[in-house]
């Protein structure tokens, strides 16, 4: 496979994938664009491993943790929300799932990983291990963890029933 037809059949989930990890669409269009160019420079051998899209999801996780690293790069985050609306409003739903993906972006990046990787991408642990350099248990730890940060952090039952 060519750079240009991986570029033409993956390109959008790469977006995709970019744009889970970072929250932020614009972001997300710029890891992309850097990940791809320093893949086009070592395409050769990224074509000739078992899975190419393994390598390049793995480039692009490691980037965005890279980004965080950057002092440039440091936002500040706060804790104060707007108002939840009520139920019935015709963005009450929409404020809910932004909401939660605040808190899935407060998760430490190796956690956000998995969740992005499990849920969105529709990974096994084996594959997600791959791309994560580590292994399938870990990943299942992490997994653990930010479902238990999240479920905290909302108030949601936990895995005994009772409310943090």
């Amino acid at each position: 496979m060519t750079f240009e037809e991986y570029v033409g059949s993956r390109g959008p989930a790469l977006v995709r994938l970019a744009r889970l990890l970072t929250g932020d669409e614009h972001r997300a269009e710029d890891l992309t664009q850097e990940v791809l160019a320093r893949a086009y420079v070592q395409w050769r051998k990224i074509a000739r491993a078992d899975r190419p899209d393994v390598y390049v999801r793995r480039m692009l996780v490691n980037a965005n943790i890279s980004w965080w690293r950057r002092r440039s790069n440091r936002e500040l985050a706060t804790d104060n929300f707007a108002d939840r609306p009520h139920r019935g409003d015709l963005g009450g739903e929409a404020a809910d799932r932004d909401e939660m993906w605040r808190l899935v972006l407060d998760l430490p990046d190796r956690q956000r990983a998995v969740l992005v990787l499990r849920y969105y991408e529709d990974l096994d642990d084996a594959t997600i291990a791959q791309i994560l350099d580590c292994s399938p248990v870990t990943v299942r730890t992490h997994a653990m963890r930010a479902l238990a940060n999240l479920r905290e952090r909302c108030g949601a039952p936990t895995a005994n029933g009772s409310r943090p």
